[in-house]
Parts: structure tokens; C-alpha cells; sequence
């Protein structure tokens, strides 16, 4: 099966040697999605909701330049810096797979590799 590499362009995958998403024949998988925005900084600093959607919507164009969509989500993970604020991040993950409802898992971190991360995210699909 061929595999097809999907970048990001996040200053940090050639360094690390990782790509956003893999795609090998009918399987994507996306690494974990830190809040970096287009310019490399933090997107939202201190804010839980927003960088939830930043990770979910650097996800989403790499499932699409992998071939698949959203509705091809089968599974999730988020990784927070702080479980008591679980809500706000599962109110922007419902914005996007509220009618999907992959399988999903919440769990808290001890820290990422920028303080000022809240969140990291991963998804799998099948298409």
C-alpha cells in the first residue's frame, strides 16, 4: 500500500521527524495537533475553547489533504493541561463531531512541550 505523509508545515515536524497525518491505504491517522497558529505562536494564550478549535481545525485540513473528512473520524484524543476545565474543550470538540460521535477520550497531561499549550489533540479515521 502506498503511504502518503501529510505536513502541516509546524516548525516542529522536521526537527522531530513527524508528519500531522499519515494516510496508508484506507487508514489516516493524525499525530498530535498542539494550538500553533499560522505564524508559529500559541493561538488563544489562556484560552481553553479557542485552542481546542485551532487543534481540531489543523486536524481537519490534514484529514482533507489526506483524502478523508471529518465524518471519517472514528477516533479522538484530547490531552489537556487541566481536566477541571474539560468542558470547555469538549463544548468546541461537540461543534465539530457532535453528529459523528467518534470515540473519544479526555485526559490530562502533565505539560506540553509550550507552557502556554492547553490542549493537544489526535484523531484516527477510516475512509
Amino acid at each position: 500500500m502506498n503511504r502518503k505523509n501529510i505536513s502541516s508545515g509546524s516548525y516542529l515536524e522536521k526537527p522531530i521527524g513527524f508528519s500531522r497525518a499519515v494516510r496508508i491505504g484506507n487508514v489516516i491517522s493524525v499525530s498530535g495537533t498542539a494550538p500553533i497558529a499560522e505564524n508559529g505562536t500559541t493561538s488563544f494564550p489562556n484560552d481553553l475553547y479557542n485552542q481546542t478549535k485551532t487543534c481540531i481545525g489543523i486536524m481537519k485540513k490534514a484529514i482533507e489533504d489526506a483524502g478523508g473528512k471529518l465524518e471519517n473520524v472514528i477516533r479522538t484524543r484530547i490531552y489537556l493541561k487541566n481536566a477541571k476545565e474539560w468542558e470547555k474543550a469538549a463544548k468546541a470538540h461537540g461543534e465539530f463531531f457532535s453528529e459523528i460521535q467518534p470515540a473519544c477520550t479526555f485526559v490530562e497531561v502533565k505539560g506540553f512541550i509550550k507552557p502556554d499549550w492547553l490542549i493537544e489533540t489526535e484523531a484516527d479515521c477510516i475512509i
